[in-house]
């Protein structure tokens, strides 16, 4: 619980704005039952009480003063300390406050550990996403290196028949154009002699 001093000595200052920017109320008021917690661990009913007094008061003196009227530590604190006195006082006589039976501390517990998982399968999706992403980004940089740019032909590597080197190997003419002139062995080529037409 916070404490207090008379004036004229050191006061409380408010938060600079960055560290308000930062300010997690939930953070603060989980922080706040579990320091009542841990000072009540081994207390009885009449030791509880006298807690519960003290937190008043501070929550008394802290209402006075316009920096601490949001408080949710401090607040967190005395309802604490009002939920364990009303524990206890319902508790067999002689009985102390222990946190591992405590029911709304396991069940506090419980919660706190489901939203970790759930916040840590959610931070593995947004992983695995990004992975993704990067690779399917590489593969489409892939594609396009590889893919020839417009207006380049390819043209086929030509096949030799076996036993026939590259350098005696024979062009395959194409459809529609004209066959070769033959020719013979150390000679040009020759057009064949025109047919005389038939004598009527």
């Amino acid at each position: 619980m916070t404490r207090f001093w008379p004036p004229g000595e050191a006061t409380r200052r408010p938060p600079a704005p960055r560290a308000a920017a930062l300010y997690d109320p939930a953070r603060a008021a989980r922080i706040g039952r579990r320091i009542v917690r841990r000072r009540a661990k081994g207390m009885d009913a009449g030791a509880v009480a006298a807690a519960l007094d003290e937190a008043r008061f501070d929550a008394r003196q802290a209402s006075r003063h316009e920096d601490l009227v949001g408080d949710v530590s401090g607040h967190a604190e005395l309802a604490e300390w009002e939920r364990l006195d009303q524990l206890l006082a319902e508790a067999a006589p002689g009985t102390v406050y222990d946190p591992d039976t405590d029911d709304v501390l396991r069940a506090e517990l419980a919660a706190d550990a489901a939203a970790a998982a759930a916040r840590e399968a959610e931070l593995s999706e947004a992983q695995r996403s990004a992975a993704r992403a990067d690779e399917l980004q590489a593969l489409r940089e892939l594609g396009t290196c590889s893919r020839p740019s417009p207006g380049t032909v390819t043209k086929p590597y030509a096949t030799n028949s076996p036993g026939e080197s590259a350098a005696t190997s024979r062009p395959t003419p194409t459809t529609g154009s004209p066959a070769p002139w033959p020719r013979t062995s150390g000679t040009t080529a020759t057009r064949p002699p025109a047919r005389k037409p038939p004598v009527s």
